[in-house]
């Protein structure tokens, strides 16, 4: 029996940090210079995150709390940082993340006559072993192997090996060598010198259950971390963009605006929330028998303690969604230029004055213009998924049920990073979308687009996001069009600027924003941009009203898509859509239609006279 491999060693490379949340976390497939891995559970990362290092935002961790049905509010903490000194003298030891080799099957290197066996007339066989009969130095023969690409994935996040042997007799057992034939990519054969073989394409046959039922493996959590599975196991590339979809929470940090006693009166909710009409007698009257009643009752007025209560009973900000809590800080910002020294590091927004970027009838429908001179961006690790990303809500939510797998078994903590930076948040007029919306035209135009959401929510299984309404996909758009307009002259890609978009009761607003992980965020480059949105907006509207891909483009039905694009209405890569690191709904939920007249819907559109 030969010797196993050697561990991969102890340092192999270097991550951003950021890098660990949104692409390389818990779970995702990597290929190394020399080996394939896959990243391990936070359990195995070190050092042990220390309490004096825990990123403070108590609305995202309030929100994960929620989300994953956690006893307590969540712990986020940052990336292990490199260890420049990976061996240093004294301390705590190395920090680094932890990796777990993976896949176990190898394919050996052509080297020999005998490892290139012809399978065709221009094809080669290469030898197809496992981990266990590899030497010490993770040679086969004393010729290098390379990790097979193919493994076998579920939609909860669960992969493991294939298993060569039973995909090609099926449950005869047969232990003799096997080899993968292969002419070109779209005809790899696995067949055994007992003379069975099988096309590897058979395994895409989605609905056939060609490779049995998931495993429930967890590699990156340990060889003992199965867990029980229903679901079909299906073949996955190690390197496909669709092995690995983090599920990514973001929040802007908001200043504290309570005043003491609205903070007593929260940190005590559960003393008044069962009464509705408190007045100054029943104060005075609870008071007799509440000792908690009784001792604020000597730390503030009664007429200060009922204000308090009334503004809490309004609304709870842990009962608003981590959007409206954003866009109530946008609207109610005052107006100024951003001059002078910030109160808060992680907030400063001055309303632009009206009268410094509103020059023509052009941003007649523009509400406001903020300039976010400061803004903290932390974004936490919740889960991931393969093959399908589980899409959040408009309101950057995932809901409390979505399939989704651990980056742990024992959840003490979440990954987490801090970005600051600045931005441009500008809001439509209510009155002028609500007029909009009830447009004959634009009402057909969302029948459209809401029964290409009905078929695209019939051809994926599972949990999806509802429709989000004719006001969104204009805002989106409209974004996506800024967005492009804007990188040109701000002196940032357009890959580093992200958006959120906003859709409350009464508010349709739009925030562009850069950051960065550096502590003093970024130039202003982007936040002085405010003062020529009139520029901007003619220059996205002009660009829009005619596509180079058109008239397919704007004639493009997403009901009866033929591309299977659903969720696009007139919108493609030459026009609307945006890297996908810098959109909010992975480039869905797009038309161009409702924001600007085209060649086939020239009634819908919000800028009609633009």
């Amino acid at each position: 029996m030969p010797k196993p491999p050697k561990k991969i060693p102890k340092w192999i490379g270097s991550l951003r940090s950021s890098q660990t949340v949104t692409t390389y976390g818990p779970g995702a497939l990597v290929d190394l210079p020399d080996y394939s891995a896959i990243v391990a559970g936070l359990d195995d990362w070190r050092p042990r995150p220390k309490s004096d290092q825990q990123i403070n935002e108590p609305r995202l961790s309030s929100k994960i709390q929620s989300m994953m049905s956690l006893p307590w509010p969540a712990r986020l903490f940052p990336p292990p940082p490199a260890d420049e000194d990976f061996w240093p003298k004294g301390g705590s030891g190395p920090s680094y993340v932890a990796v777990r080799r993976f896949p176990k099957w190898f394919v050996v290197q052509v080297g020999s006559e005998q490892e290139s066996r012809s399978a065709g007339p221009t094809g080669t066989s290469r030898r197809l072993v496992h981990w266990r009969n590899l030497d010490g130095n993770g040679r086969y023969e004393k010729k290098r192997v390379v990790a097979t690409r193919f493994v076998r994935a579920c939609r909860r996040g669960h992969v493991d090996d294939l298993d060569w042997r039973r995909y090609v007799h099926g449950n005869t057992v047969c232990l003799r060598p096997l080899w993968l034939d292969h002419s070109d990519l779209s005809d790899l054969v696995v067949r055994c010198e007992c003379g069975k073989r099988r096309r590897l394409a058979e395994a895409l046959e989605i609905g056939q259950n060609t490779l049995g039922p998931c495993s429930g493996r967890r590699p990156w959590l340990g060889p003992m971390a199965a867990e029980r599975c229903q679901e079909p196991s299906r073949l996955l590339v190690r390197t496909a963009t669709n092995a690995y979809f983090p599920q990514v929470v973001r929040v802007l940090s908001i200043p504290e605006t309570m005043t003491p006693v609205d903070r007593a009166i929260d940190e005590n909710w559960e003393h008044f929330k069962d009464e509705e009409d408190w007045s100054r007698s029943l104060l005075k009257q609870a008071a007799r028998f509440n000792p908690a009643i009784r001792k604020l009752r000597s730390k503030f007025s009664d007429d200060g303690m009922l204000r308090a209560i009334e503004k809490r009973s309004a609304g709870a900000s842990e009962d608003l969604s981590v959007k409206q809590l954003e866009i109530n800080a946008f609207v109610n910002a005052p107006e100024g230029y951003g001059g002078g020294i910030p109160i808060d590091d992680n907030f400063h927004a001055r309303k632009l004055p009206g009268t410094e970027w509103r020059k023509t009838g052009l941003t007649d429908f523009v509400d406001r213009v903020v300039q976010l001179h400061r803004l903290r961006e932390v974004s936490a690790l919740v889960g991931f998924t393969r093959f399908e990303a589980a899409m959040p809500d408009i309101n950057g939510e995932y809901d409390t049920d979505v399939t989704r797998a651990a980056l742990d078994e024992r959840r003490q903590w979440f990954p987490a990073i801090e970005n600051r930076g600045e931005g441009i948040f500008l809001s439509l007029d209510p009155e002028a979308v609500e007029e909009w919306s009830n447009r004959p035209e634009v009402k057909a135009r969302v029948r459209a687009l809401r029964a290409g959401h009905r078929n695209w929510r019939e051809q994926r299984k599972g949990r999806v996001p509802g429709f989000p309404g004719g006001a969104y996909v204009l805002l989106h758009t409209l974004s996506h069009l800024l967005m492009q307009s804007v990188a040109i002259r701000c002196g940032y890609p357009a890959t580093a600027i992200r958006e959120r978009i906003y859709l409350g009761e009464s508010d349709y607003g739009i925030l562009l924003y850069t950051a960065s992980t550096d502590a003093d965020g970024t130039l202003g480059g982007l936040v002085q941009q405010a003062r020529d949105i009139e520029i901007h907006l003619k220059r996205a509207l002009g660009a829009a009203s005619l596509c180079s891909s058109d008239p397919i483009c704007a004639q493009h039905t997403p009901e009866r898509s033929l591309d299977a694009r659903w969720l696009h209405g007139a919108a493609c890569h030459s026009c609307s859509l945006i890297a996908e690191t810098s959109c909010e709904m992975q480039n869905e939920f797009l038309d161009r239609a409702l924001v600007v007249s085209t060649i086939d819907t020239p009634g819908a559109a919000f800028f009609g006279n633009a």
